[in-house]
């Protein structure tokens, strides 16, 4: 497996976990802390729906990073909410492996 160098993990952003729903709404895991790779950039994804969104953020995370769906990700001062996360993996070829993670 060939993952992303470290060098190119130049931001950081906490992620909240989203763990469900309770009576008064979204609950959130702990906060961590992961190096990225934030690109802010707006373009068309498609949510766990189905649905076409508008996602503003696209951070690259090392692999083994879990980020559910409609987790809070705060970057700069900035919080948003996770549209999808994708395990990008070469199987076996020499592509650096990780994972996508594209928020509102």
């Amino acid at each position: 497996m060939t993952t992303l160098p470290a060098w190119l993990l130049r931001h950081q952003v906490v992620i909240e976990p989203y763990l469900g729903d309770g009576a008064y709404g979204p609950v959130y895991g702990p906060p961590v802390t992961y190096p990225c790779l934030a690109d802010d950039e707006r373009r068309m994804v498609r949510d766990a729906e189905g649905n076409e969104v508008v996602s503003e953020l696209t951070l690259t995370l090392l692999p083994g990073a879990v980020i559910p769906a409609g987790s809070r990700a705060k970057r700069n001062g900035r919080t948003t909410t996770v549209i999808g996360s994708y395990m990008r993996d070469g199987g076996g070829l020499p592509t650096p492996d990780h994972v996508e993670v594209v928020c509102q």
